[in-house]
């Protein structure tokens, strides 16, 4: 793929190109009014979409303050960021005194979020999707806000379905999704209590060399581990290709919020990928299960419609995930449990 290598060698390598803006977003970046505050920014994707957003600043020629706020329990994390120029900000995003002295920036990315553990730790689940949402869109009233959902929104649906669309019902299953429709519904009450503009983006599923569904599929065919194919489809974006859209996403904000699928436009078989991993592996997978009838499933098209299709294929990202494990890189060691069927994480 041009301008891609065939693969990555090292994680400084892939931390390049999961930051490299599109001219797409670079000509954005020229209109787009006012600094930009990155909310959760030490997270799995904050990190590679503040520095996408610095660079396609300074490739645009223009000047904006690039700020992140997290607590980042991993110092290097608040390091690598200030050293590529984001401007750091550490707290407790639960802390309302902290959260009212952030500085009023006129574009926010909601990035904050617990998903795992929430059979253990119910409530904090709850504050992070749902009560903290609420102090942000308070506090951020006059602010464009790109809040980052998920796709856990919807229900299950059939499989040939294309996947759920944006106007379609919500039904999240279990209580960490409830938890995610929680967050958007206090997003909708700011908005339509203070007009503030706001864009809801369901995304599912991002991924790259270190973490992401297809890391959890390759590492089980590479380890002989048996894979599960009752969910047996999903959907997958390049990470690089999900940062430009989030960014991109400034432009659709509105009151009420409007609410965009960020996805890839293919419904993969999960047995497929792991048969395809198997051949590059010279191993056979183990595959466990059947496919059911329905899967959490999102549709793309009014993405593709307004935005483009990704520019990093299906194809690129199996043959990138495979060299990157059989090199033995590093991995975030963060399964995405894309099998779980009861919502229960």
């Amino acid at each position: 793929m041009e301008g891609y290598p065939e693969y990555f060698q090292t994680e400084e390598a892939l931390e390049e190109a999961l930051s490299r803006p599109a001219s797409e977003l670079i000509q954005m970046m020229k209109s787009l009014v006012g600094d930009i505050l990155f909310l959760g920014v030490s997270g799995k994707m904050g990190i590679s979409m503040a520095c996408m957003a610095k660079r396609a600043c300074e490739e645009a020629g223009i000047q904006k303050r690039i700020v992140g706020v997290s607590r980042f329990s991993a110092p290097d994390n608040k390091l690598y960021l200030e050293e590529r120029g984001i401007e750091i900000i550490s707290g407790d995003l639960l802390n309302q005194e902290f959260v009212q002295a952030l500085p009023d920036i006129e574009n926010v990315i909601y990035l904050a979020g617990t998903k795992f553990g929430t059979k253990e730790n119910t409530s904090l689940t709850w504050a992070m999707n749902a009560y903290l949402p609420g102090l942000i869109v308070e506090k951020f009233k006059t602010s464009r806000i790109v809040a980052l959902s998920t796709g856990c929104v919807y229900p299950l649906v059939d499989t040939d379905s294309g996947g759920s669309s944006e106007s379609d019902a919500l039904g999240p299953v279990g209580e960490y999704a409830q938890s995610c429709l929680g967050r958007e519904r206090m997003f909708e009450f700011g908005s339509q209590m203070h007009g503030t503009r706001v864009c809801l983006v369901r995304l599912n599923y991002s991924v790259e060399m270190r973490y992401g569904v297809l890391v959890d599929i390759a590492t089980k065919v590479a380890n002989d581990e048996p894979v599960d194919v009752s969910m047996g489809y999903a959907n997958v974006i390049w990470q690089g290709d999900a940062n430009a859209s989030i960014l991109r996403s400034f432009q659709f904000c509105s009151s009420p919020p409007k609410p965009i699928n960020v996805t890839g436009p293919e419904t993969l078989s999960v047995r497929a990928v792991a048969k395809q991993f198997g051949k590059l592996f010279g191993r056979e997978p183990q595959i466990v299960g059947e496919e059911r009838e329905t899967a959490l499933l999102s549709n793309a098209s009014w993405m593709i419609t307004e935005l483009g299709r990704p520019q990093v294929q299906v194809e690129q990202m199996i043959n990138w995930t495979a060299k990157w494990i059989e090199a033995g890189n590093p991995l975030l060691g963060k399964p995405t449990h894309f099998e779980v069927r009861d919502g229960k994480y």
